[in-house]
């Protein structure tokens, strides 16, 4: 008896199992996960630390060098690499692959923590740190475009609503957003000033001493209890050019003497603009970028923000359009949908190469039949597999 005979004997049994094996086969078809292989991810860690106004000189050695000195401490850390700039310090950490990426999340915060007594103490934020390789590129685009909104305005909107939002979905690691923050500038003028005796440590004191929130106290009594609230805080142009700066002759000089205060942004070099062929230019741009996690299935993550991007959209002001500019899943998907064309391509040929050399239908049926049983066989093995 060989392996075929139970089968040809018993051809209701052979009936059953074919369609049991279609009825599974497609079952795990559909629920095999789509992902760009191979999955190589290696655990980075990127760590980031701003300290405005400071030379790369400094921060290579106030701030890079100690945190450096903890990092190098951390178990399974294979690669450090640091680049100091004008005003803000980068890492680069890389793990070896079998280290778990949340628990070198948790050495590296702890290397931060033993670190922050040796780093500057006017360091405006302690550092920070991401589950992300700076070298991967963005899983998606979107670009947040209006005609009316400011670009400072827009910016806050892709931060707030947009970026954070995207930020706690599953398998998100980092959400950047490119463009410039709104602000109010103060450009001095250096004639003025040195005419009124100002100079430009006069000039910064004024304005810290004049926009900071004090504590005030209470005031109790028997109705009940009043907290004190001062209103410490500019908040427009106008009333920053009449902040006292100094005296000049027992006469008090104003900002708008020796400055001027205008709404603007952080970085007016900052200029971003969305083109689109048939559509005029808008006026205001802002790129949100989103990366994965390590490990995480990019085609998935795509599609949980592809999901919650109406909601976002309808959460924000009719004059900001919300457009998804670049998807890489998308490639991933559509290489799927061509291996399966050329999968069936390459069955109606080698049915079609069968039929032409053995000229019988009977025979022919044989393949036709076995060939996409084998392929739903092995689905159904890779389901199980994982």
């Amino acid at each position: 008896m060989n392996l075929s005979e139970p089968f040809i004997h018993r051809p209701v049994m052979t009936a059953v199992l074919t369609l049991s094996v279609i009825l599974f086969g497609l079952m795990a078809y559909s629920q095999l996960p789509v992902n760009d292989l191979p999955a190589v991810d290696y655990p980075v860690i990127q760590v980031t630390v701003g300290y405005p106004g400071a030379s790369p000189d400094t921060i290579a050695n106030n701030i890079a060098t100690p945190l450096e000195r903890q990092f190098m401490q951390i178990n399974g850390l294979e690669v450090v690499t640091s680049k100091s700039g004008q005003g803000v310090a980068t890492f680069t950490l890389q793990f070896a692959l079998e280290k778990n990426i949340d628990a070198a999340a948790t050495d590296v915060q702890t290397a931060i923590s033993q670190a922050i007594g040796s780093l500057p103490a006017d360091l405006p934020s302690p550092p920070t740190y991401s589950k992300s390789n700076p070298n991967d590129q963005p899983i998606m685009y979107i670009a947040l475009t209006s005609d009316s909104v400011t670009p400072g305005q827009l910016y806050n909107y892709a931060s707030t609503q947009v970026g954070q939002r995207i930020s706690i979905l599953p398998g998100v690691s980092r959400v950047n957003v490119y463009g410039t923050k709104s602000a109010i500038r103060i450009k001095a003028r250096p004639a003025a000033m040195w005419a009124r005796g100002i100079t430009m440590d006069d000039l910064s004191a004024a304005i810290k001493g004049g926009t900071s929130y004090t504590g005030a106290g209470q005031l109790d009594s028997s109705s009940g209890t009043a907290i004190l609230r001062p209103q410490g805080q500019l908040e427009t142009a106008d009333q920053y050019n009449n902040l006292i700066v100094g005296s000049t002759n027992g006469a008090p000089v104003y900002l708008r003497d020796v400055a001027s205060a205008v709404d603007s942004v952080q970085d007016e070099r900052v200029n971003m603009r969305f083109w689109v062929r048939g559509y005029e230019v808008p006026s205001a741009t802002v790129i949100v970028a989103v990366n994965r996690r390590a490990g995480a299935n990019a085609v998935e993550v795509s599609k949980s923000i592809r999901d919650v991007l109406p909601q976002i959209s309808s959460e924000l002001p009719g004059s900001i359009r919300v457009t998804p500019i670049y998807d890489r899943s998308l490639s991933i998907v559509h290489s799927v949908a061509d291996v399966e064309t050329t999968l069936l391509i390459a069955f109606v040929l080698v049915v079609m190469v069968i039929f032409a050399f053995l000229g019988r239908a009977t025979d022919t049926l044989i393949p036709t039949v076995a060939l996409p049983l084998s392929l739903l066989i092995t689905f159904v093995a890779m389901r199980g597999l994982g």
